[in-house]
């Protein structure tokens, strides 16, 4: 039996969430981001969890998504 991966990141149900709520693709999420080398594929390991985010990519993704950094991280759930 395969063991289940254990989620890297907490932004990624956020990512998924605002993206989809002011539809965007995955590759023209990854379009915005012009600072750092972002793919379509890069984004979908963000949002299943199976990818590790840094400090400058929250900060990034929260710019192209229009929202702080804070609540990608859930700071509205503490």
């Amino acid at each position: 039996m395969a063991k289940k991966a254990t989620r890297r990141n907490l932004i990624g149900p956020r990512v998924r969430q605002k993206r989809r709520e002011i539809d965007l693709t995955q590759e023209q999420l990854a379009e915005r981001i012009t600072e750092l080398r972002m793919t379509q594929n890069i984004i979908t390991k963000i949002e299943t969890g199976y990818r590790e985010v840094t400090d400058r990519e929250v900060v990034a993704l929260a710019q192209a998504l229009g929202v702080a950094a804070g609540w990608l991280l859930w700071e509205d759930q503490k």
